[in-house]
């Protein structure tokens, strides 16, 4: 074989292995997506830069909510809070959890049965450790508050084992 047709069917051969990782990269950008529960948002989205996020954030708030995070188990003050109220956002205040659904899991961090409402939460596959999880998010702003297991009371046998640190609790008057 001569160097000059080694060369066109190495450029060839090339050229196709190319076209044909294109197709395969569109499907995977499909499949996350697909990967996505996310109910149609009632309310616009929170945008805001990294610099813009950290100057409204405690650093623990934005390692958590910004970058996937996880507080340590039994930080949380918010594990002893029993008044009725409402869990918020801590990056958008958007309300998130109620206490009339708020549970004693025995792992550490705040549990919830249900979202406040589910237009409010953002459920996402996580595949960051050995195990695929599912992922909560704020559904205005993509903070990330924690995961959902099935494991939870009835009626509907969910945990929604969040971070403390990534809500707020204001109290009902």
């Amino acid at each position: 074989m001569n160097r000059r047709l080694f060369l066109s069917y190495t450029i060839a051969a090339g050229a196709g292995a190319c076209l044909a990782a294109f197709p395969f990269k569109q499907a995977e950008a499909q499949t996350v997506k697909a990967a996505t529960k996310n109910v149609d948002s009632p309310f616009p989205k929170v945008i805001k830069t990294d610099e813009e996020w950290k100057k409204i954030l405690t650093p623990e708030q934005y390692y958590v909510t910004r970058q996937q995070g996880t507080e340590a188990p039994y930080s949380s003050p918010l594990n002893k809070v029993h008044d009725k109220g409402i869990f918020a956002c801590v990056s958008c205040d958007l309300s998130l959890f109620s206490s009339k659904q708020k549970f004693d899991s025995g792992t550490g961090w705040p549990s919830f049965w249900a979202p406040i409402a589910k237009e409010n939460v953002s459920e996402k596959v996580d595949s960051s450790l050995s195990e695929t999880r599912t992922e909560v998010l704020c559904a205005r702003c993509d903070a990330h508050l924690g995961h959902v297991f099935d494991d939870g009371p009835e009626p509907t046998g969910r945990r929604y084992c969040m971070n403390g640190v990534a809500m707020k609790f204001t109290k009902k008057q």
